[in-house]
This record gives C-alpha cells, sequence and structure tokens, in this order.
C-alpha cells in the first residue's frame, strides 16, 4: 500500500507531465512542416495527440480526487486550506473558485488572441499548431478541474443546496455546474472538427459549434456564483460565535474517525507553511481577498466579459451581421451583468463591475496587439449603463427586483445605447452612423428588457430568494426573456445582396510598389449609384496577410463614386474586398484572392480595371464554407446545436432555482462574528 501511495504521489504527475508534452509535441512538429493549411477538419495525427491529451490529463484529475477522498494524497487538502485561510471561504470552494476565475481569464485571453490570429494568418496548419488554442483549452480544462476538485473535496454534505452523489458523498451544486458548463464547452472542440470535415470552416465567431465553446465558457460564471453562494449558506450553518475553520466540515470528520494522520510531521509541517504564506501576503491585499463585496464585483465582471465575447466580430472590425445586432448584444449584455450585481450587493457595485471588466478588457488589448504584434480587440465601455443602474436603484428598491430590472433594462436600451453611440466614434472599429440609432433603440429595448429580467432572475437565486426564482411565475418571466432574445437576434441574423448592383473599379499601383509586393489604391463606382444612399458602412478591408488587420472606410468623391483611404495589398496570402452594408444588405466584391488549393478556390487578380457585381458577403469572408452541402442537413446541425445551448441554459436555470430553494429557511440579512476579521451574513451570496 505504501509503494501504490509513494507512486500516486511522485512518480505519476511526472509521468503524466512527460506523457503529455510528447503527446502535444509530435501533432504540433508534424503540423510545422505542413504546406497549404486544410480547409476541412484536423489530420488524424492530430486528432490522436489530442485525445490522448485528454485522456491523460482526465486521468491525472481522477488520480487526484481518488487519492484525496481516500486520504492517500493530503497535497489537495493543504492547497484547499492555504486558499480557505486567504479568502475567508470554506476550503472546498475557496481552492475551486480561484482556479476557476484563473482560467476562465486565461481562457478569455486566448480567444482573443487566437481571433486576432486568424484574422491576420488565416487558417490553422491543425488544432495543436496555434499557440492561442493552448490558452483555450488550459482555461476550459481548468474551469472542468475546479469543478471536479469542488465535487471531491468536501467530506461531508458542503451545503444545503448539494447534490447526492453516492451514500455519504454530496457534491456542491456550483461544482456540478461548474463540470457542466466547461464539459459543454470542451464538447466543441470534437463537434467542430466534424463540422468542419461536413460544412467546411465556417470562419465567423458565430459558427455553430463555436458558440457551444463561447456559451459553454461564459455560463461557467454561473457555477462560480452559485459556488460563492453555496459557501454563504455553509457558513451560515456554522455555530454563531464559533471559529470557523477553512473546511470545519472536513477537521470534524477528520477528528471523528480518529484519523491518526492529522497530526503527522507531514501536516504540522504543511500547517506551518500556511502560516508562513499567510504571513507574508500584504495585510490590504489580504482583505480584499476576504471582502465579499470584491468577490461579486469579480464575479459579475466576468458576466460581462463571457456575455461580451459575443462582440467579438464587431471588436475587430469585421463583423458579418447587421451593424444593428451590435447595440443589442450590448444592451443585453450589460443588462443581464449590471442587473445581476445591483440585486445581490450594494451601492457602487455595478461600477465596479465594470471596472473590473474594463480592466480584463485592457489588459488583454494591450498583450494581444502591442506585445504579440496582431489585430487589436476594441471593446465597448458599459460606463453610462453602470451609472443608469446606480442611479435606478436610488429611486427603485432592488429588493423588488424586477420592477427593478424593468426600470433599469428600459433606460440601458435608450440612454445606454446612446451613449454606446457616441463611444463607438471614439474607439470602435465600426462607428454607428446617426441615421440607425432610432431602430438601435427600438431593436436594443427589448433585448435590454429581457436581458435585466434574467439578470433579476439570476440575482434572485444569488440572494437564496426562491419567491423570485424557483416559482412558476419567474420560470415564465425568464423564459419568455429568452424567447424575446432569441425573436430579436433571429430578425437580425439574415441579409440580402442588392438586385443586379456591380461595382466598376479602377486600380493604381502606388509608388513603389512590385509585382512581389504590390499595393494598389481604388476608385469605385457603384452601379446604380442609389444603392449607395443611406448605407451602414462602405469600407475596404483586407486580411491574412500575416501582418495586422487592414480596415478603413471608404471617401465619398461623388454620386456612388468612392476612393480607398490606404491602399490595399494585393500580393501574396492577402485577401482585399470592398465591403458594402444597408440595412439587410450585406454584399462585397473581391479586389485581389490568393488561389487556394486546400478549398480548391482558384486566384482573383487584381485587375487594372475591372466591373464586378455585389455578391453575398459570406462567400467571400466565408471562403472555406462549402456550397454544395443539402440545405436539411444544415438546418438540422444547426437545430441541433441551438437545442443544446437551450438545454444547458435550463440546466443551469434549474441549479439556480435549486439554490434559491436552499436558502428558503434563512432569508433574513444579519451580520454575526464568525472569526477575528471576518464577518458573516447569514443570505446571499459569499
Amino acid at each position: 500500500m505504501r509503494h501504490r501511495s509513494d507512486f500516486l504521489h511522485s512518480r505519476l504527475p511526472r509521468f503524466l507531465l512527460i506523457a503529455l508534452g510528447a503527446i502535444l509535441l509530435a501533432p504540433a512538429t508534424a503540423s510545422a512542416a505542413a504546406g497549404t493549411p486544410p480547409a476541412g477538419g484536423a489530420a488524424i495525427g492530430q486528432i490522436i495527440g489530442a485525445t490522448a491529451a485528454a485522456i491523460v490529463l482526465t486521468a491525472g484529475l481522477l488520480a487526484l480526487g481518488i487519492g484525496h477522498r481516500s486520504g492517500r494524497f493530503r497535497g489537495l487538502k493543504w492547497a484547499s486550506e492555504l486558499a480557505g485561510r486567504l479568502s475567508g471561504l470554506p476550503a472546498w470552494a475557496a481552492l475551486p473558485v480561484a482556479i476557476a476565475a484563473g482560467s476562465l481569464v486565461c481562457a478569455v485571453f486566448g480567444l482573443y488572441w487566437d481571433i486576432s490570429l486568424h484574422i491576420d494568418n488565416g487558417r490553422d496548419p491543425g488544432p495543436l499548431a496555434n499557440p492561442a488554442h493552448y490558452f483555450i483549452l488550459a482555461g476550459l480544462f481548468g474551469i472542468f478541474s475546479a469543478g471536479w476538485l469542488a465535487i471531491v473535496l468536501p467530506t461531508s454534505r458542503p451545503s444545503p443546496a448539494a447534490i447526492r452523489i453516492v451514500r455519504g458523498w454530496e457534491a456542491p451544486l456550483g461544482g456540478v455546474l461548474m463540470m457542466v458548463s466547461s464539459s459543454f464547452a470542451l464538447l466543441g472542440f470534437p463537434l467542430d472538427d466534424e463540422w468542419h470535415r461536413l460544412f467546411g470552416q465556417d470562419v465567423t465567431l458565430w459558427g455553430p459549434t463555436h458558440l457551444i465553446m463561447l456559451s459553454g465558457a461564459a455560463m461557467t460564471l454561473v457555477g462560480i456564483l452559485v459556488t460563492l453562494a453555496e459557501a454563504r449558506l455553509a457558513l451560515r450553518d456554522q455555530p454563531v460565535g464559533a471559529a470557523v475553520s477553512s473546511d470545519a466540515a472536513a477537521s470534524t470528520d477528520a477528528a471523528a474517525s480518529g484519523d491518526a494522520a492529522a497530526s503527522t510531521p507531514a501536516l504540522r509541517r504543511a500547517d506551518a507553511l500556511v502560516e508562513r504564506v499567510l504571513g507574508v501576503v500584504p495585510r490590504p491585499l489580504l482583505g480584499l481577498l476576504r471582502q465579499r463585496s470584491a468577490r461579486l464585483i469579480a464575479g459579475c465582471g466576468g458576466v460581462l466579459l463571457g456575455l461580451s465575447i459575443y462582440q467579438g466580430e464587431f471588436d475587430f472590425g469585421v463583423p458579418q451581421f447587421r451593424l444593428l445586432l451590435e447595440p443589442v448584444l450590448l444592451a443585453l449584455a450589460a443588462a443581464v451583468a449590471l442587473v445581476t450585481i445591483r440585486v445581490i450587493a450594494g451601492r457602487g457595485t455595478a461600477l465596479g463591475a465594470v471596472a473590473f471588466y474594463l480592466i480584463v478588457r485592457g489588459v488583454i488589448a494591450l498583450l494581444v496587439s502591442p506585445l504579440l504584434g496582431q489585430t487589436t480587440p476594441h471593446f465597448p465601455l458599459y460606463i453610462a449603463e453602470a451609472l443608469l443602474v446606480e442611479g435606478v436603484a436610488l429611486v427603485v428598491s432592488t429588493q423588488r427586483p424586477y420592477r427593478f430590472a424593468l426600470a433599469a433594462g428600459g433606460l440601458i436600451g435608450s440612454v445606454g445605447v446612446l451613449a454606446e453611440w457616441g463611444w463607438s466614434h471614439v474607439w470602435m472599429p465600426e462607428p454607428w452612423p446617426a441615421h440607425i440609432v432610432g431602430e438601435a433603440i427600438a431593436l436594443s429595448l427589448p433585448a435590454a428588457l429581457a436581458g435585466a429580467v434574467l439578470g433579476a432572475f439570476f440575482g434572485g437565486a444569488l440572494s437564496l430568494r426562491p419567491e423570485v426564482a424557483a416559482t412558476r411565475r419567474a420560470w415564465v418571466a425568464a423564459a419568455t426573456s429568452l424567447a424575446v432574445i432569441g425573436v430579436v437576434i433571429a430578425v437580425l441574423i439574415p441579409t440580402t445582396v442588392p438586385a443586379g448592383a456591380h461595382v466598376q473599379v479602377t486600380l493604381s499601383d502606388t509608388p513603389g510598389s512590385t509585382p512581389a509586393h504590390r499595393e494598389v489604391q481604388a476608385t469605385a463606382r457603384f452601379v446604380p449609384a442609389a444603392v449607395t444612399r443611406g448605407a451602414d458602412w462602405i469600407q475596404e478591408t483586407a486580411w491574412q496577410g500575416h501582418a495586422k488587420l487592414l480596415h478603413a472606410a471608404l471617401v465619398r468623391v461623388g454620386d456612388g463614386v468612392y476612393r480607398t483611404p490606404t491602399a490595399l495589398p494585393a500580393f501574396g496570402t492577402w485577401k482585399s474586398v470592398i465591403r458594402f452594408h444597408r440595412g439587410t444588405q450585406m454584399a462585397s466584391i473581391p479586389v485581389y484572392l490568393p488561389a487556394d488549393a486546400a478549398i480548391p478556390a482558384p486566384g482573383v487578380p487584381a485587375l487594372t480595371s475591372f466591373d464586378r457585381p455585389l455578391q453575398a458577403d459570406r462567400l467571400l469572408l466565408q471562403r472555406e464554407r462549402k456550397r454544395n452541402v443539402a440545405p436539411w442537413l444544415w438546418g438540422t446541425a444547426v437545430t441541433t446545436v441551438l437545442g443544446l445551448i437551450l438545454a444547458l441554459l435550463v440546466a443551469l436555470g434549474w441549479g439556480l432555482a435549486r439554490l434559491a430553494r436552499a436558502g428558503q429557511p434563512s432569508r433574513q440579512r444579519q451580520t454575526e462574528p464568525v472569526s477575528p476579521g471576518r464577518s458573516r451574513e447569514v443570505a446571499g451570496v459569499a
């Protein structure tokens, strides 16, 4: 037995690391020697490597959990105890929440870096040949690991909302939700590869399988916040005035079972290490880690981050959907996140959540663009929306969350949209023209109201109020809100092409241009000229030239006549087009496209003059997408994906209702001493 334990503690981690390194290195090295990147699914070597890596990592995670629950491996207990002492949370919650939070930031960074790499460089040689994918996978697997650790760490019932696994083992609800959401996101990777085989690479953030990954990752925030609420329930159930250990339940179980190992020299050394770590942590930082409001601000700031990832194409300046969709998505994200934080926390927390969001997005933008040299991910501000929510809270009590939500949502969908319209002319890639503002408010208002109602439902559950989140009326309100959001987005998805319109283009080479490095200025005459009147934007776009995205609005020089303000590249792997958007119409013409043998697709030369018809925008931006797929197969696949996302949302809603019911016996807020330097409120999120 001793020999097996030694292997588990010392040799197994080393073996797993060596095996994982060998697995990942082989396909990455092979892909580096590949020629034209594939336009379909991944190579079999990469699939084998990724699958083997997943098996090895999951086996290691399983071994850690079994070792902890059997008492043979004490590392998790020491780490969780340290996290608990630092944060003031029960150990079973402290370590998973810390790992999940760090992993989520890692995944978000990987996402924005990945988008910029695809815009600037094109397709990957394989899924394991893109460095950003490792951050995404590490982040998602980290959240999955956090959920697993939350499930295996408690040795007694962690909270009234816990889910029974087997007799004598109950798992925190938040840990289960984290595992469900992260598993859903990870499932998107093999499904995405299969999707590429069936339909080609749909190079858009809103590809169906991409939505699985995005939605699963964003919804992990629900599990994190539910875990914090469960921790609060656990603290509430401790005897009043008693000093609470970071994992009191585990300590009690160990004492009751007469575990002789509880006083071994190794454990005493570990306890001494915990004390030394606590001794070097600055007191202001320790106080911040233990502040309930700081955890909530970070959590709901994370919700704002998670919901804002759907706007990614607009942030980079390569939208493939109508411009009106951007204000709708902004209003929806702001309403859900800011109403939630204001329902569960006090004055100023909506501004705090936005500050957290801006710090993270600002750091990511600095890392991706100036440091890594890729296209800059821009981002909305949400400051005006936070001020509006705080203002509404001064007039409408958050104790009546749905009334508060409707008032806040109404202002976010109107005044907030006006504020973001102003910001779009300051730093966003796509300035909103004045003529769309009225329609933007008309569409954003129902989305913001629906999002605010979802925020009230979410906040009510986290506040442990069953009358807000666990009644039939609450479920009807949440379901209706989801339906409203779905209808608004569905209205904005379809696009058309102006019938019979074409563009006459004259190109002139720039001074110093050579055949190997050709750059051209373009003058474009739209026929008929009337097609350009009231356009939302007419722009030049060039991408995938192994340099930053080139993107600028064309300059009007006459009725229907425009010129490019900067030269378009017409060489190498660059793709250069002129794009047009007016209302439901989104169309483009190619100026220069390279030949692509993997699709296969012929090149489009940049002739000195040419006349080309406007064609569907997605035909050029999603050049790798297969055109000969049966419509019924595409429709079935999309419907299946949407059904999976809906199932995830229903599961999360069930979890929130269960949490709200678990807090029913004690909903009145009161503060009681727990241990020196820590106070405990009876209800709400930890």
